[in-house]
């Protein structure tokens, strides 16, 4: 079975290198590496040039991530297609690891977890943490898969047309493809072991910025598709879920702060919201036996509320 590697990129001179090095290493008999340059302006096509016969290029002009992924799929000899981003490592065993899922017929996609390639940023390391938390309570069967690690069988590519390319921004193109997959009766599996290593966001802003864009999008796959399911993953589950309710509550109830009684009820609002942030951290930080850790829940706090305002402005955006 035949693994076409695909790697999009846009302007990835800094890392499109330090990608196919990882890809070459890959441990797996029968692949190949397709690179998608996205109308890049820098020297991301002279580096992927450097591989020679190692590398397939595919160039087009700048039309997102989304188009390229399709490009690369579309011109992919494998049986299986392989997407990772160009700021990413995937370690020498994933495909060994995601290939055997695909014995199952029903299997549409198989996707893996992060490792971290910027350890020594403090922002990237919280963000590692948690999500390598969750991902070792993930069920085996998933309803999202992350393009940065994911490996897809091209028939179900093909049957679903692929990317979504009205979904450019945060993501929204890899969201919506899994639920028009689900809901043709492909099954999607995960594979903790299977890890790709990513430089997480180290700027708290840029972060943020991402989490409101995340939320306003998914209330547009919601409105779109009823087959997205808002789970929280792991074991946030619906806790998940309240937190940007309850924070998008924290800013809406603001002006009860003018009245006594409503101090009273809004600091009662205000301790239930901060008293959700505290489980997962807790559980991380004990696991890993690293007070610092506990610097998750601050952070947690600020995203929920900044995840509710994504969810109301994407309410208001996407209003019928």
């Amino acid at each position: 079975m035949k693994i076409s590697i695909i790697i999009p990129a846009y302007n990835s001179a800094k890392t499109v290198g330090h990608v196919i090095e990882a890809c070459r290493q890959l441990i797996y008999p029968d692949k190949e590496i397709i690179v998608v340059d996205d109308g890049s302006t820098d020297s991301t096509v002279g580096i992927a040039s450097r591989y020679g016969t190692q590398v397939t290029i595919i160039r087009q002009p700048h039309m997102g991530m989304s188009s390229a992924r399709n490009a690369g799929w579309r011109a992919a000899t494998g049986e299986i297609c392989f997407f990772t981003d160009s700021d990413c490592m995937p370690r020498s065993d994933v495909l060994a690891l995601l290939a055997p899922h695909f014995k199952k017929q029903n299997i549409g996609a198989v996707g893996g977890t992060y490792d971290i390639a910027n350890p020594q940023k403090p922002l990237a390391r919280l963000i590692h943490e948690e999500i390598f938390f969750r991902h070792r309570f993930m069920p085996s069967y998933v309803d999202f898969l992350g393009s940065f690690n994911c490996a897809y069988r091209k028939a179900a590519l093909e049957q679903a047309g692929g990317f979504s390319e009205g979904h450019e921004m945060s993501a929204g193109d890899v969201n919506d493809l899994p639920a028009r997959l689900l809901a043709s009766g492909w099954k999607f599996t995960f594979e903790v072991r299977a890890a790709v290593a990513h430089h997480h966001e180290t700027s708290l802003y840029r972060y943020l910025q991402k989490q409101f864009s995340y939320a306003v999008w998914r209330v547009r796959l919601l409105k779109d598709k009823n087959t997205v399911r808002m789970t929280g993953g792991g074991i946030g589950g619906m806790i998940d879920l309240a937190h940007p309710m309850l924070g998008l509550l924290l800013v809406v109830a603001l002006p009860l702060l003018v009245f006594h009684a409503g101090r009273v009820l809004y600091a009662s609002m205000f301790g239930l919201y901060l008293f959700l942030q505290v489980p997962v951290p807790v559980l991380i930080m004990f696991n890993r036996g690293n007070p610092l850790l506990l610097s998750l829940i601050p952070l947690t706090f600020v995203r929920g509320i900044v995840r509710g305002l994504g969810v109301a402005a994407g309410y208001l955006r996407y209003r019928p």
